[in-house]
């Protein structure tokens, strides 16, 4: 997480010559100190909604309350909702650490079973970056797999396919390992642009 800090600072250094940034009405300075947002804590503190244990009905009634809208009712897409209306007051720059394992269904669970070890840089309310320890236990991924199945039959267009193949390659063994990455939304945020305008060559409306 230091490492992806350092880089950060150094990449707004070299390509824009400065470390401090307004961007969508958010201003932050990268140099500043990088908080611990614990995803649950956050979204409970803001909603009132404990997302590990709240029931689905209670998630749906609050984002009722607040105006947000909402694509399916499982757990799956309310947590993630409703932390998506959360992060939109966190100028950052911040660290989003501790994600439900319903939202990190590749991620390595916590001791506690129910959070990951996955973490994401949060500048101007938005994710710049993901990063986590690679799941390796194949009975675990094999659940988690079954699960995003449920959903994806269920009509969630963002569940995960199921990967068997994965799973079998996991029972043969994989060391501990990790890995992060980032993509054009992290300089979108820094310019002050549209992802449109970020692109080096952006998805262009077929020819008529």
């Amino acid at each position: 997480m230091e490492l992806v800090r350092e880089m950060y600072i150094e990449i707004a250094k070299e390509v824009f010559g400065k470390t401090k940034f307004t961007s969508g009405g958010h201003t932050f300075d990268l140099v500043d100190e990088w908080k611990k947002i614990d995803y649950c804590q956050e979204v409970l503190k803001q909603t009132g909604i404990d997302v590990l244990t709240e029931k689905e009905e209670e998630m749906m009634k609050k984002l009722d309350e607040l105006g947000v809208k909402y694509e399916g009712q499982n757990r799956e897409r309310l947590t993630d909702t409703l932390w998506k209306y959360c992060r939109k007051s966190i100028s950052g720059p911040a660290y989003l650490i501790n994600h439900p394992t319903v939202v990190a269904p590749l991620s390595k669970s916590n001791p506690d079973g129910l959070t990951t070890q996955r973490f994401q840089p949060i500048i101007a309310g938005s994710e710049v970056g993901n990063g986590y320890s690679e799941l390796n236990d194949p009975i675990d991924q094999k659940k988690r797999f079954d699960e995003q199945k449920i959903l994806l039959e269920a009509g969630d267009t963002e569940a995960m396919m199921q990967d068997n193949e994965f799973v079998e390659m996991l029972e043969y063994g994989m060391p501990p390992t990790c890995g992060f990455g980032f993509g054009e939304r992290l300089f979108a945020i820094l310019a002050d642009k549209s992802l449109r305008e970020s692109q080096t060559f952006p998805l262009m409306r077929p020819k008529i």
